[in-house]
């Protein structure tokens, strides 16, 4: 399913108001959920508490406990439930308190919301999405911290959104929820009291599209999530040594936007590839990989001549 970005008038900016990073992702839960009955939102504490980071705040009071639902702490019958809900015509939302604790359920995101439509041949969608999140800073120690978003780039048939900024995330969220496909949805923790200037209202990005957060000539910085904004700070730095560094935003891991990476590379003729998981395996390697097969040969060529 492709999701594209309402249609403005030429020169038209969206209305903007400055939001937490957990409030727009909360404004995009609430404005998919009164446009569609079938969004509904479960995982544990959402409900009165409004989950361990606050992004559900608000919503049992608007829609009730039939679509914010608290479950048990069960991470395989929280997914398992999801993906029977799916399977039968609903567009659920799962939260699970950390990306950690989804080696519990990963039978259920492997198996069963990853392989059933290419096991039905299509007949049978898992329009689903898997909020959780990752990545370290806050001293969660080790069943908190973890990066393993290289876990669910790997497996075929989910989507995997990583977003940076508030707007980002509340536009990304807004179109895995219309995606008739499973999305892994991975929030950084140290992202939610970040804040940004979000547009009021509708608004959708579509999967798979990376951008451009700096402009640069010199250097391409592949990065997401977090990370971001230790690269534009970098940027920063660099620009003040005369060196104008290129930050270039994924957004989304599955599917990747090869052709803006590549651009970016092949504009530059440098690239420095930058993540939080472990370097070993890490998705971080993925891209490096796409540079040397596809870009590297005519990078160097260019130089050289």
């Amino acid at each position: 399913m492709s999701v594209q970005p309402a249609v403005r008038a030429e020169g038209e900016k969206p209305a903007t108001r400055e939001m937490f990073y957990a409030e727009a992702l909360g404004d995009a839960l609430r404005l998919e959920m009164r446009r569609d009955p079938n969004v509904l939102v479960f995982g544990e504490d959402i409900a009165q508490h409004g989950g361990a980071f606050g992004v559900t705040k608000g919503l049992l009071d608007e829609f009730g406990p039939k679509r914010i639902r608290n479950t048990p702490i069960s991470e395989i019958g929280i997914v398992g439930a999801a993906v029977g809900a799916a399977l039968t015509g609903l567009r659920p939302v799962v939260e699970l308190m950390y990306v950690d604790f989804a080696g519990l359920a990963m039978d259920q995101v492997v198996n069963q919301a990853a392989q059933n439509r290419f096991m039905f041949g299509g007949q049978a969608r898992v329009p689903m999405v898997l909020r959780t999140q990752g990545g370290s800073g806050r001293g969660n120690a080790a069943q908190h911290s973890k990066s393993l978003e290289a876990w669910f780039a790997h497996v075929a048939g989910l989507k995997l959104v990583m977003p940076a900024t508030p707007a980002d995330a509340k536009g990304l969220l807004a179109s895995a929820i219309r995606d008739d496909n499973p999305v892994i949805f991975l929030e950084h923790k140290l992202l939610y009291r970040t804040k940004g200037d979000v547009p009021v209202g509708e608004h959708l990005l579509p999967l798979g599209t990376a951008d451009v957060k700096r402009q640069g000539r010199d250097l391409t910085i592949v990065t997401w999530s977090r990370e971001v904004v230790f690269a534009l700070e970098a940027a920063d730095n660099l620009a003040a040594e005369g060196i104008e560094a290129e930050v270039l935003d994924l957004r989304t891991l599955v599917p990747l936007d090869k052709e803006t990476i590549l651009a970016s590379i092949r504009k530059t003729h440098r690239a420095l590839v930058v993540h939080e998981a472990i370097k070993r395996a890490g998705y971080g390697a993925e891209i490096v990989s796409l540079i040397v097969e596809e870009a590297f040969d005519r990078a160097a060529k260019e130089l050289a001549s």
